[in-house]
């Protein structure tokens, strides 16, 4: 009876001890491995349902808070106080009033559309379903305002974002050249998701210039939301910007002539005073430099990246905000009291006339002191009468010089510290386009000769009046 502790006894069952036959183990071990296995199952099951709801959950926020397309509540924006562009630094400060922000386009893409605030959320615009997608793409290309995009389509068309097709890069994003379906050649804007800057951007240039047509305007063809990302679709213009043209590679003459030189700052000038005279609200472009200039193939200037921009309503004198645009640009009276209209945008034409006159940029700091700042040098040479001096020594044929000086003149104007007494754009185009009648050197036609004799012989045969 020596082992009759590990024989199961006649009334109490199996111990807990006892051997079984799986795999030879103890009653107690298979327990406790049971009780292990079902507990593991159990907490997956519960992570697997807790992750579902979880996912289920930021889905519906994410549908109810942009619908697919943009917040109904815009969070205010806090940037750094400085950025850096390519070559040059930009200005910026907080906003003094945000009631100036641009509303939110959302309601009007959820009224063409009927969707409700309420009704929105379960709509299937979410970015991620292809179905809901298309549907998407389907009504929203008719809101008039521009076309519709999928991320996908973008994607296609650009080769993936590819390094090869970008076309320019800033602060708020890279553009790259794409071929979408249709075969037409676009330039595609990736907005940068810098601190909610894309958000702002978007709505500022799709609110700003969604509907402006102007042949000295670059278009914007359409637009894409895909959850954080924004994209904007502009009509691709095939010659680079002027900034290429005046200080990259282009040998000792430039192909920029002074008539071509005049075209295009004419161009500008009236693209410039369509957006601050033909628009209501006036649209305040505050970044006008010469990178931002494209040119076509017949040098025709076309104004561009308007994320920048603020529309200025017909009862406003100016708009305080933060301060931004690119250093050299900016105009003295907007960098030190943030209040923005016209005639900031007047006083970076004038800045920029003076690069094409002259070809140097706003600051450059590889100059001596004396001439690293454009603004300053410009006005010192005028003064010391060297006007013939500031023209750009890569120009082979000068023009005349009663052009170049009204040219200067109306540098001079735009950059006038008295904002006030600044020229309007409207006025800059006339006196740009101003004809030297008065002085032509040609002949006169033989018949307006003849009316002019004529004219002549009747008037020494007229009386005289004393």
């Amino acid at each position: 009876m020596a082992d009759s502790g590990n024989t199961p006894s006649t009334g109490g069952g199996v111990g807990l001890t006892s051997k079984t036959s799986i795999l030879g183990q103890k009653l107690y071990v298979i327990i406790i491995v049971t009780v292990i296995i079902v507990t593991v199952v159990l907490l997956l099951i519960l992570f697997c349902i807790r992750r579902n709801s979880n996912a289920k959950r930021r889905r519906r926020m994410h549908m109810k808070h942009s619908s697919g397309l943009l917040p109904l509540v815009s969070e205010p924006i806090n940037e750094e106080s400085t950025e850096k562009t390519s070559k040059l630094s930009e200005f910026e400060k907080d906003d003094d009033d945000e009631k100036d922000e641009i509303k939110p386009i959302v309601k009007v893409v959820e009224s063409k559309l009927g969707f409700t605030n309420s009704g929105s959320n379960e709509s299937g615009t979410s970015r991620s379903d292809g179905a809901a997608s298309s549907v998407s793409a389907e009504n929203l290309s008719n809101l008039g305002w521009g076309k519709w995009y999928g991320l996908n389509e973008l994607e296609i068309a650009t080769s993936n974002f590819a390094t090869e097709n970008v076309i320019g890069e800033g602060g708020y994003g890279i553009v790259y050249r794409g071929v979408v379906r249709d075969g037409t050649v676009v330039a595609v804007k990736n907005l940068l998701n810098n601190k909610g800057q894309a958000e702002k951007e978007f709505k500022v240039e799709v609110e700003a210039i969604g509907k402006v047509r102007h042949k000295n305007l670059v278009g914007l063809i359409g637009f894409c939301v895909d959850g954080a990302k924004r994209l904007l679709v502009y009509e691709y213009v095939d010659n680079g910007n002027l900034e290429q043209w005046l200080h990259g590679d282009v040998g000792p003459i430039s192909p920029l002539t002074w008539e071509i030189r005049m075209r295009i700052a004419i161009g500008t000038a009236k693209g410039l005073a369509y957006l601050h005279e033909g628009l209501e609200p006036k649209v305040i472009h505050r970044d006008v430099k010469s990178s931002n200039i494209l040119l076509d193939r017949k040098w025709n200037a076309k104004v561009s990246d308007f994320g920048l921009a603020k529309l200025l309503g017909p009862e406003k004198s100016h708009v305080t905000t933060r301060v931004m645009g690119t250093f050299g640009y900016v105009s003295p009276d907007y960098a030190s009291t943030g209040m923005l209209n016209e005639c900031s945008d007047v006083y970076s034409f004038g800045v920029l006339l003076m690069e094409i006159v002259t070809g140097r940029s706003p600051v450059d700091y590889s100059r001596e002191p004396g001439e690293m700042n454009l603004v300053d040098w410009f006005k010192g040479m005028v003064a010391s009468r060297r006007g013939e001096e500031l023209l750009d020594p890569k120009i082979q044929v000068p023009p005349p010089s009663r052009a170049l000086k009204r040219v200067l003149l109306v540098c001079l104007r735009c950059i006038d510290m008295d904002a006030n007494k600044r020229p309007k754009m409207g006025q800059i185009v006339h006196m740009l386009e101003a004809d030297d009648f008065p002085f032509r050197t040609e002949p006169r036609p033989q018949r307006d000769m003849a009316t002019f004799r004529a004219g002549e012989e009747a008037g020494s045969k007229a009386p005289s009046v004393n």
